[in-house]
C-alpha cells in the first residue's frame, strides 16, 4: 500500500481536478503516491470518484505547471552528457535518464487526463491507469538509482544529473489539440520507447554486471506496460480520426510537419508496434527515408 500523500487533494475528489493537482505536485515522492493512491480508489471503487468530464478547469497560478522538483538542472537535449552504461557513473546516468523520461510520462498522462474535457470515460480510465503504470517505473528506477555506488560513498538519487525537456515541450505544444496531443505524444515520442528499449537492454547485457542485469530487467517490465501505452495512445487517435471524419495517415503527415514532431530512428522494434496498434501502412511511412 503506498504511503499517504503529503497534500492530498480536498474531497470529493473528481477525477479531472485530481489529475490536474497531482501534476502540480513538484514532489516526486508525494507526486508518485497520489497517482496510485487515486488509481487503486478508481480501479476498485470508480463510483467513489466524480468522472468530471465536462468541466472547464484552470491551472493554479501558485503551482507551476507541471511539477518538478528544483533538480534535475534542464538543458538543451544536445547539452545532455552522454556516457557509457559500461563505466558506473554511466550506468548511474542511463538510469537516471530513464527515470526522469518516466516522471515526464506521469506528467503526460496526467496532464491527458485534466486538460480535454468532453471525453467517453474510458479515455480518462485509461490515462489514469497509464499515470499509475508511469509512476511505478519511476518507482522502480529511482529504487535502482539509489542502490547504486556512489563515488563519495553516499548515495544516487533522481535529480543529481542534468535533464532535457523534450518531452514536455511537445506537450506545450500540442496544449490545445487533443487530436495532435494522441498523435504526436503518445504514438511518436513514447513510442520511440520501443524501438530504443531492445537496443539499450542488449548493451545492458553486454557489461554483464548484477547492476546491468537488473536494469535491464526493469526495462522489460517497462517495455511491456509502454506497449499498452501506445496503445491508448493509438486508440483515441483512431477514434478521434473517426469523430472528425480524418484520415489518420494523411492528418498524422501534417501534424508532424506542423508540430516538427521527430521521426524515429531505425531500426524500428516492428513486434512491438503492431501489438500497438500500429497499421502496415503506417509502418512503412515511418521506415521511409527522412
Amino acid at each position: 500500500m503506498c504511503p499517504a500523500p503529503t497534500n492530498p487533494p480536498p474531497a470529493p475528489q473528481a477525477l479531472r481536478q485530481a489529475a490536474l493537482h497531482w501534476l502540480t505536485e513538484p514532489d516526486p515522492t508525494a507526486k508518485v503516491a497520489g497517482v496510485q493512491r487515486t488509481w487503486e480508489t478508481l480501479a476498485a471503487h470508480a463510483t467513489a470518484i466524480h468522472l468530471d468530464t465536462t468541466a472547464t478547469l484552470t491551472a493554479p497560478e501558485q503551482r507551476p505547471l507541471p511539477g518538478r522538483p528544483a533538480r534535475p538542472q534542464l538543458v538543451p537535449p544536445g547539452a545532455v552528457p552522454t556516457r557509457s552504461p559500461f563505466t558506473p557513473d554511466g550506468h548511474a546516468a542511463l538510469a537516471h535518464a530513464l527515470a526522469h523520461i518516466e516522471f515526464n510520462a506521469i506528467n503526460l498522462a496526467l496532464d491527458a487526463v485534466w486538460r480535454f474535457a468532453g471525453m467517453p470515460a474510458a479515455y480518462y480510465h485509461d490515462w489514469w491507469r497509464v499515470a499509475a503504470e508511469e509512476a511505478h517505473h519511476f518507482e522502480l528506477l529511482r529504487t535502482h538509482l539509489r542502490g547504486l555506488p556512489h563515488p563519495s560513498g553516499g548515495q544516487w538519487d533522481y535529480g543529481d544529473f542534468e535533464a532535457h525537456d523534450g518531452l514536455w515541450t511537445m506537450c506545450e505544444r500540442t496544449a490545445s489539440d487533443i487530436v495532435a496531443r494522441m498523435a504526436l505524444v503518445p504514438r511518436t515520442l513514447e513510442a520511440r520507447g520501443l524501438d530504443a528499449t531492445p537496443l539499450i537492454q542488449a548493451r545492458l547485457r553486454r557489461v554483464g554486471t548484477p547492476h546491468a542485469l537488473a536494469l535491464c530487467a526493469i526495462l522489460d517490465v517497462i517495455l511491456r506496460d509502454e506497449v499498452g501505452h501506445v496503445a491508448v495512445g493509438n486508440r483515441w487517435y483512431g477514434w478521434l480520426c473517426q469523430q472528425r471524419g480524418l484520415d489518420p495517415l494523411a492528418h498524422y503527415r501534417q501534424l508532424v510537419r506542423q508540430h516538427r514532431a521527430p521521426q524515429p530512428k531505425p531500426p524500428l522494434n516492428t513486434a512491438a508496434r503492431q501489438q500497438a496498434g500500429f497499421s502496415a501502412a503506417e509502418l512503412a511511412y515511418l521506415q521511409q527515408p527522412l
